[in-house]
């Protein structure tokens, strides 16, 4: 399958200052792709340059097949985007935006932005001005979803939204993804990603640290707690690949990758140790293990794609 959102071998300079660097991958259709990272990874950065905001140092970006570069408009066109911090015209009520933004687009827009409006119990006929920040934020959404687009890249887009909307509007990104449609999310909220997200991928620093499945990411992660038998013991070796580690006493927190059941087993009976507590993470617990090693890119390959 063709991806819908390609970054190849991207980097972005500020000055002196290095946003990305030499960020690969590929977003394949039909799924809801999680970008991950702390505040300054280079989400955001990302996103613009996607969008044709923005162009890269250097690399190449492709969204819908279309060049970053050269076709922003275009690109802007057809996909459905929520910024961070959306500016909308305020002295407008919700009806007179819809109506206005519909004529960028074709019959039936102003008719399913009102649908999602009124789903949002966003009251019409009040000027924007006057919504609170969580009905801006619905506003915005609305607007994003209207014309059906077949990307939609939101950027924090449930900032400010009460719990039951956010978890009602997150579980919509899986229906959109459903009907083969793409949904790139960028948010903070990682227990929430956690329910919805196909594939994820975590940024660090202006670089790609982790690009996996979820399923994928979880099944082959474990978190280890190794109680050995004196203070002063060494972690005991372990196979697989160790991403994080902390001693507290007489216990060793670990999380690492591809280390299978019989593994984990040979471990209980290894010279010193006492007991061992073996489980599946959470995607928050991997995700800071992630950004916590002090860099960990990715270096075995420039282009980065995540198998169907």
């Amino acid at each position: 399958m063709t991806p819908v959102i390609q970054l190849h071998d991207v980097t972005k300079l500020f000055g002196n200052n290095t946003a990305l660097s030499h960020v690969s991958f590929d977003v394949p259709p039909g799924v809801v792709f999680a970008l991950l990272g702390e505040n300054g990874a280079g989400k955001t950065t990302a996103i613009r340059l996607m969008l044709g905001l923005d162009e890269p140092t250097a690399g190449r970006v492709q969204v819908l097949g279309l060049d970053g570069r050269r076709d922003g408009l275009e690109i802007r066109r057809r996909v459905g985007y929520v910024s961070e911090r959306p500016t909308l015209y305020e002295w407008m009520t919700p009806a007179e935006i819809g109506w206005f933004t519909a004529g960028f687009y074709a019959d039936g827009f102003e008719h399913r932005f009102r649908t999602l409006v009124e789903d949002f119990r966003v009251p019409l006929d009040r000027r924007i001005s006057q919504l609170s920040k969580g009905m801006r934020a619905k506003v915005s959404l609305s607007l994003a979803m209207a014309h059906s687009p077949e990307l939609l890249i939101l950027d924090e887009p449930t900032s400010g939204l009460d719990t039951l909307v956010r978890r009602e509007f997150l579980e919509s990104m899986v229906d959109i993804a459903a009907e083969g449609r793409t949904v790139l999310l960028s948010s903070h909220q990682i227990g929430e990603v956690e329910r919805v997200a196909d594939i994820v991928a975590i940024m660090h620093a202006g670089k790609l640290v982790a690009i996996e499945r979820l399923d994928e990411l979880k099944r082959t992660t474990r978190s280890l707690a190794i109680t050995v038998a004196e203070n002063t013991t060494p972690r005991p070796a372990l196979d697989g690949r160790v991403i994080y580690e902390r001693r507290r006493g007489r216990q060793w927190d670990v999380l690492a990758r591809d280390i299978d059941e019989a593994a984990i087993e040979r471990l209980r009976f290894a010279q010193n140790v006492v007991a061992v507590e073996s489980r599946t993470p959470s995607l928050e617990e991997i995700f800071v293990a992630y950004i916590g090693r002090d860099g960990g890119a990715l270096t075995d390959t420039t282009h980065q794609q995540v198998m169907m």
